[in-house]
């Protein structure tokens, strides 16, 4: 199952994030052209979401990097060999999951969002 949260979450960065993207940026030029001003609820959201996401992403991180190192221990301490093949992609996954969520979550509200 992680390598297919990982592709769907790297696809959604490079697919979706440049779209979330240029709508924000449209709604941005929209309001600077017609006077009126900024929706400051959407500028907040951009800022907050980004800095929750970071926190979840660094936490998520930490807690897979952790889950490898313990597995790798115990493996060792039993006489095994360390399988340490996944652990770069789960690790990658985590990473990568807050932020992909909160694209798909913003291009969803975004596309259906009246001008």
């Amino acid at each position: 199952m992680t390598p297919r949260r990982l592709r769907k979450d790297a696809s959604t960065l490079w697919f979706q994030a440049p779209f979330v993207m240029a709508m924000r940026i449209h709604e941005m030029q929209m309001a600077a052209l017609t006077g009126k001003s900024q929706d400051a609820a959407e500028m907040n959201r951009m800022v907050t979401e980004k800095v929750m996401a970071t926190a979840e992403s660094a936490v998520a991180v930490n807690m897979a990097i952790s889950r490898a190192a313990f597995g790798a221990a115990m493996q060792m301490m039993t006489g095994g060999r360390p399988s340490t093949a996944k652990a770069g992609e789960t690790i990658a996954a985590a990473a990568l999951k807050p932020y992909g969520k909160r694209v798909r979550a913003n291009a969803r509200r975004l596309s259906k969002k009246k001008s």
